[in-house]
């Protein structure tokens, strides 16, 4: 899973559709992502490159995984350790209490 951006969203929103408005106007795609970078103060083009690409997939202009299902999977994952811990935990009491029932008790 890539790490979060540290551009905001609407940053990245910006320059994706700042590409696709001036792509016509530069020889390559790199060329575009280097100028737009360059005017919105991005170190590089590589950042704009994936937004466009990452933009494409949410679109479904582009096989890959959405940015909703990526959020999905990873709430999922979360949950899954959640429960996997919970599981442990219950575990643990019923062997406990297992271990109580089979003891022998001394009656007063």
């Amino acid at each position: 899973m890539a790490r979060s951006s540290s551009y905001p969203p609407e940053l990245r929103c910006r320059a994706v559709r700042m590409v696709a408005e001036v792509l016509g106007d530069y020889p390559n795609e790199s060329a575009a992502l280097r100028a737009v970078a360059q005017k919105l103060g991005i170190g590089s083009a590589e950042p704009l490159r994936h937004w466009g690409r990452q933009d494409q997939v949410d679109f479904g202009q582009r096989p890959g995984t959405t940015m909703e299902e990526s959020a999905q999977i990873k709430a999922m994952k979360k949950e899954i350790a959640e429960l996997k811990r919970a599981s442990e935990i219950l575990k643990a009491a019923a062997s406990f209490f297992a271990a109580e029932l089979d003891r022998p008790h001394l009656s007063s």
